[in-house]
């Protein structure tokens, strides 16, 4: 007989942040940046978008919660775990058959400090969340209601819009979705970011002034790269 299980448990690492100068250098990054200074890595799936029309951007450290489908007691758990700042990750698997959070968790996790709310399901009650005010991003509307009876796991591993997420890994979203920077990689990654906007704006002024064709691509257009069929 399968044991009956707790109705949430709290991983060990949920009071793991990244420092405030870590942090800092997320603060204003659009997202493309952040993926091409992970080599091409840590993007969610394009299913997970802003919820509504506006322009938030938000870089902040993660705090995961891992609810079973139809269930947000893991996410509705969090609210005593957030620190200013966080983005509150409310991990669905993946279900669509119900919201995974309306207006009021949105308003009291950013009542509790919450930067944004970011889950592989749905969200209800649209125009309250944009009274609210916390940026979120999901897969969709669905009015239905979630329980919260658990059991759910604050804190842990989660797996959401196909990249694994950890409290403490740095969340950066924007209009173009959501990136996911493990907590091992912060460092390394932050110090990337200068070169990648340096290249960015190198090749924006490219454009801006005509330019057609990257001369990398010409190159291999008039080399034996290239074969004319």
């Amino acid at each position: 007989m399968i044991e009956e299980p707790k109705s949430l448990r709290i991983g060990p690492e949920v009071d793991r942040r990244p420092t405030a100068e870590q942090i800092a250098a997320f603060r204003g990054v659009p997202t493309g940046f952040v993926v091409d200074a992970m080599f091409g890595a840590g993007a969610m799936c394009a299913t997970i978008s802003p919820l509504g029309a506006g322009n938030a951007r938000v870089a902040g450290p993660a705090l995961t919660a891992d609810n079973r489908p139809s269930d947000i007691l893991a996410t509705l758990g969090c609210l005593r775990y957030l620190k200013s700042g966080d983005v509150l990750i409310g991990a669905a698997q993946g279900w669509q058959g119900c919201a995974a959070a309306g207006d009021r968790v949105a308003g009291m996790a950013k009542n509790a400090g919450a930067a944004a709310f970011v889950t592989d399901g749905p969200m209800r009650d649209y125009d309250g969340i944009l009274e609210v005010g916390l940026p979120c991003w999901c897969t969709g509307l669905n009015p239905g209601s979630p329980y919260g009876t658990g059991p759910g796991q604050i804190g842990t591993r989660v797996v959401v819009g196909g990249q694994t997420v950890e409290t403490g890994d740095m969340i950066v979203a924007d209009r173009d979705g959501v990136v996911v920077v493990p907590f091992a990689k912060i460092d390394d990654v932050a110090a990337r970011l200068g070169a990648i906007r340096d290249m960015e704006m190198e090749l924006d002024a490219e454009v801006r002034k005509g330019l057609v064709l990257p001369d990398a691509i010409a190159e291999v257009l008039d080399s034996d790269k290239t074969e004319v069929m």
